[in-house]
């Protein structure tokens, strides 16, 4: 496996991690590394300077949400400290956003689903656990669609965590809310495009899609 050291040197080849397209072709395909992180790193610098660019440039071309949101909060070590990540998948598999906020409160609920729903439209029904915070900010910004806090009926999202804390478990740590941010923000991307969230790389082969999808970008960032 390719992977850089904390001296920045790239174990497995020959190549200098300088383009979205080294990332996706040589790395894990993810934005993240199994190696510690230093901040003298190029992939650190890359992943911190170009994730949010990347983002940012793929977002006229991302398909909308579906109309069912599960939503949940799940947690990571932030320097040592146990934080929050909210977020949300549609009934299509799409992450439709993430948070990591310190708490677990009614302000960072509502700037979690404000910041949602600024990007897409009302959902007609929104799934998740029975946390009253939650339940206060669904009344508040979506008072029409549904809240479903059945047993089970969130198992979607509760499973998708997974996948996100199987790439955070390598990595010796994050060590500030803003890298989490960056670097949960752009494992959802990734995950968007491997899933076809998004009209970039349409013809090539899945096993290529995303290395397609950076060279597209690339011209935009």
């Amino acid at each position: 496996m390719t992977c850089l050291t904390t001296t920045g040197s790239i174990r497995g080849s020959g190549h200098s991690a300088t383009s979205p397209s080294w990332l996706s072709r040589h790395g894990s395909g993810e934005i993240g590394c199994s190696s510690t992180w230093s901040s003298t790193t190029p992939l650190y610098r890359w992943v911190q300077r170009f994730t949010p660019l990347l983002i940012e440039a793929a977002r006229p071309t991302r398909h909308l949400a579906g109309d069912r949101w599960f939503v949940d909060e799940t947690y990571v070590k932030v320097n040592g400290i146990w934080s929050y990540v909210y977020r949300a998948v549609d009934q299509h598999g799409q992450v439709i956003d993430v948070y990591v906020s310190a708490r677990r409160d009614i302000p960072s609920a509502h700037r979690f689903f404000t910041a949602a729903l600024s990007f897409q439209g009302d959902p007609g029904e929104v799934i998740t656990d029975r946390a009253p915070a939650l339940a206060n900010v669904i009344v508040d910004l979506v008072p029409a669609a549904l809240h479903n806090t059945g047993q089970y009926e969130n198992n979607r999202v509760e499973c998708d965590h997974g996948r996100l804390k199987a790439r955070l478990r390598p990595m010796r740590g994050l060590k500030t809310h803003r890298m989490a941010s960056v670097v949960i923000r752009g494992h959802a991307f990734v995950q968007n495009l491997r899933r076809d969230h998004y009209e970039l790389a349409i013809d090539p082969a899945p096993a290529l899609r995303l290395a397609t999808a950076f060279d597209e970008l690339r011209s935009a960032i």
